[in-house]
Order: structure tokens, then sequence, then C-alpha cells
């Protein structure tokens, strides 16, 4: 029983380090996609490029802030999503030359994990800089996956695939 408490534990460090892995494994994939989709959805893969990098550099700085280095040791429960979370740092498998409707279901799907994951995180975190940001990264998460279901039910009900 305790082997079991002890090992849905984690450190700060350890979910730090994967999501960072999460988010460089997602930015080299969504900027090798880029060229390869059309005209129509290219900005959102764009945008979904730089958010990568924006998170990278967020949580960059607050493993490297002064009051977070000495809390890197510090135990969390590990997220439920985590598993997932962890396979989808793997690099991601697409057709070659996808369609745009298959792009958008791409990203929705990781989208949806990395939701998942951060409101994971924010909830097993104590209030401060971890929660923060946890919180921050799966309110934009959220936000990215409105604007993907938007486009996504623009070019499916528009006919266009």
């Amino acid at each position: 029983m305790k082997r079991e408490a002890l090992s849905k534990l984690t450190t700060v460090e350890e979910v730090l380090e994967l999501v960072a892995e999460f988010d460089r494994e997602a930015h080299g994939f969504y900027v090798e996609l880029i060229p390869q989709v059309s005209k129509s959805i290219r900005y959102i893969v764009e945008d979904l490029a730089l958010t990568r990098l924006e998170h990278i550099r967020k949580i960059s700085a607050l493993a490297k802030s002064d009051d977070m280095r000495d809390h890197l040791k510090d135990a969390i429960m590990r997220p439920e999503a985590d598993r997932k979370f962890s396979d989808a740092v793997q690099t991601p498998e697409l057709m070659e030359n996808p369609d745009d409707q298959g792009v958008l279901q791409f990203a929705l799907a990781r989208v949806q994990l990395a939701i998942e994951e951060y409101a994971d995180l924010a909830a097993n975190t104590p209030p401060g800089p971890f929660h923060e940001v946890f919180s921050y990264l799966a309110n934009e998460e959220s936000k990215h996956k409105s604007d993907l279901e938007a486009l996504y039910y623009e070019i499916v009900h528009s006919g266009g695939v």
C-alpha cells in the first residue's frame, strides 16, 4: 500500500522536465509541419509552434528562479494523465502530406492531453508559482482548443478537407 502511494508521487523537477520535453518535441513537430499544411491553417500551426516556445521559456524561468530552486525536489502527486502525456513526448506519427482535417484532429488530441496534464498539476500543487504556471498553461491550452475546434468546424462544415 505504501509503495502504491509512493508511486503516485513525483518531484516538481521531474514534472518540469517532462513538460519542457513535451513542448520541445511539439515545437519541432509543428515547425516541420508548417510547410506541409495548406495556407488556410498555416497560421494556426505557426501559432502552436510559437506557443510551445513560450511555454518552454516560462518553465525554464520558473525552474531557475531563486524562489523555486529550493522546491524542485518537492514531492507532488503524479497527474492522472501523466502516462499519456509521457507517451506524447515521443515523436508523433502523422501521415505524409496530411490534409487540414487530419492536422487539426491531431493537434486537438495533443492539446487535450496538455489540458488534462496541466489541470491535474495545478490541482495537485499548493498555491504559489508552480500552481499559477500550471493553471496558466491549462488555461492557454483551453484557448487553443477552442480556436482549433472553431477552425475544425469551419473546415469540415465548409466541405473542404
